[in-house]
C-alpha cells in the first residue's frame, strides 16, 4: 500500500514578523530551519496559524515564495488558500504562483455560514478551479458553521481533486464516522493536537499541529509511533505536552505559539492586529512550562 503523501506531522506556520509588522524573511528562514531539522513531514504556510486574514494578495505570495526558497525542496508544502468569497478563492487558486508546492488547504468559508449545500457547491468549485490537489479544513470552531459528516463524504465521492480533511471539529464521534465511510483515496487529517493519538488510534493518518512549531521532534516522533501502532510508546509524550498544547491557546493562537517561539529565539513576539501578545503572566507561565519540558 502506497504511504499518502500527507501522512505523518504537517506544520501550521506562523508568518514571522518583525516590530513594525513588515514581514521577517529571516524569521521564515529560521523557521523552517528549525522544522525541517525537527524531522516533521511537511509545512502548511498562511493557514490560522498563520495569520493569513491579515496579510494581502502581495505578501501572501511573498511568503509561499520565501518558504518555498529556504524549503529547498526538502519537504513537502502546503498552501493555505481559503475564504468567505468562493470566486475570490477561485482567482487565487488560478493566480498565485505555487512553484514548490505539492497540495492546498482550503478553509470552509468562515462568517456567512451557508448551509450544508452551499458548502459543497464551494467545495466543488474549488476542486475544480485548483492546480493542485487540496485538503479541505473544517474547523467550525473559527467558521460558524460545521461541515457534516454527509457533506464531507459527499466531497470525498464525488471531488476527486480533494484528497484529504484536517478535522478540527473537536467532534470524535463525528470525526470517526467520516473515517468509517471514506471512500479509499481520501483521508484525515488530525486538526486538534491535543486528540491525534485517539485519532490516529481510530484510522486518520496524522495531523496538521500547531504545538509543532516549537517542538517539531518531539511531536513528529509521537505521531510516527502512533502510525506504527505503538500507542504505549506514544502516550508518555503525548500526556507531556497537553499542557504545552493548552498553554498555546489560552489566551488565543498564535498569541501563545510566539511566546514559545520568541523564548527559543527562533522569530519575534510580533502580531498584526487584532492579534496582541500573551499577558505577562502567561508568558511567565509558558516560560515555566518550557523549563521543565525534557
Amino acid at each position: 500500500m502506497t504511504k499518502h503523501p500527507f501522512s505523518g506531522t504537517g506544520v501550521a506556520i506562523v508568518t514571522p514578523f518583525l516590530e513594525n509588522g513588515d514581514i521577517d524573511q529571516s524569521g521564515i528562514e529560521q523557521l523552517v530551519e528549525h522544522l525541517v531539522n525537527g524531522k516533521v513531514e511537511y509545512l502548511v504556510v498562511l493557514g490560522t496559524t498563520g495569520e493569513s486574514a491579515t496579510l494581502n494578495k502581495e505578501e501572501k505570495q511573498q511568503v509561499f515564495s520565501k518558504v518555498n526558497e529556504f524549503n529547498k525542496g526538502r519537504i513537502r508544502l502546503v498552501a493555505g488558500i481559503g475564504g468567505n468569497d468562493t470566486r475570490e478563492v477561485v482567482k487565487a487558486l488560478q493566480s498565485f504562483d505555487l512553484n514548490g508546492y505539492s497540495a492546498v488547504l482550503s478553509v470552509s468559508p468562515y462568517y456567512n455560514k451557508p448551509n450544508q449545500e452551499g458548502l459543497f457547491q464551494h467545495y466543488k468549485a474549488v476542486n475544480d478551479a485548483s492546480p493542485l490537489p487540496v485538503i479541505m479544513y473544517n474547523v467550525p470552531g473559527r467558521t460558524g458553521m460545521n461541515v457534516s459528516v454527509g457533506t464531507t463524504l459527499r466531497i470525498a465521492r464525488e471531488c476527486k481533486n480533494i484528497i484529504a480533511t484536517k478535522e478540527a471539529s473537536g467532534n470524535m464521534e463525528q470525526i470517526m464516522q467520516i473515517i468509517a465511510g471514506k471512500p479509499d483515496g481520501f483521508e484525515v487529517i488530525s486538526g486538534d493536537d491535543g486528540i491525534t493519538l485517539p485519532l490516529v488510534a481510530c484510522g486518520a493518518i496524522g495531523v496538521i499541529s500547531v504545538v509543532a512549531n516549537a517542538y517539531p521532534r518531539a511531536c513528529s516522533d509521537m505521531v510516527r509511533q502512533c502510525l506504527a501502532g505503538d500507542f504505549a510508546g506514544a502516550r508518555p509524550m503525548h500526556e507531556k505536552m497537553l499542557p504545552i498544547i493548552q498553554s498555546m491557546f489560552a489566551e488565543g493562537s498564535p498569541s501563545g505559539l510566539k511566546a514559545y517561539l520568541a523564548k527559543l529565539n527562533i522569530s519575534g513576539e510580533y502580531f498584526r492586529l487584532p492579534v496582541v501578545s500573551v499577558s505577562n503572566q502567561h508568558r511567565d507561565y509558558i516560560h515555566q512550562l518550557m523549563s521543565t519540558f525534557q
